[in-house]
């Protein structure tokens, strides 16, 4: 009889579990660029760039459309928005650049952008 599975083949398998394991580590810390700035639009204009190295409440627009912006730690949050939906309030931070959390009800977009060029098109996590 053939024995199908042994220690070989376990060992085999660790190895190539670690390596995989690396390889998702490096491919999710080594490409992304963490941003140096907040760039706020409203409707396509743009209302200002905030550094994420201090700490701020932003808040934007008035009235019945208003959006908060917390950047706390070097990671910009949206904390609270008069939107009905509050997808914007549930997003994740964002640190990295080109990283972006949108409003749509407020037409507010809030970007990471940074002064170095990243030769990474694109991230997805």
């Amino acid at each position: 009889m053939y024995k199908r599975f042994g220690k070989n083949d376990c060992i085999f398998i660790g190895f190539l579990a670690l390596f995989c394991v690396l390889v998702c580590v490096w491919v999710y810390k080594g490409g992304a660029v963490t941003g140096s700035f907040v760039t706020v639009t409203v409707d396509g204009k743009e209302v200002g760039t905030y550094s994420l190295l201090e700490e701020q409440t932003i808040t934007i627009g008035e009235g019945e459309h208003v959006n908060i912006i917390e950047i706390k730690g070097g990671k910009a949050y949206m904390i609270s928005a008069s939107c009905p939906d509050q997808l914007c309030v549930n997003q994740n931070e964002i640190c990295y650049d080109k990283q972006s959390i949108i409003c749509l009800p407020n037409k507010v977009v809030v970007t990471v952008t940074s002064d170095n060029e990243s030769d990474v098109d694109i991230i997805i996590r």
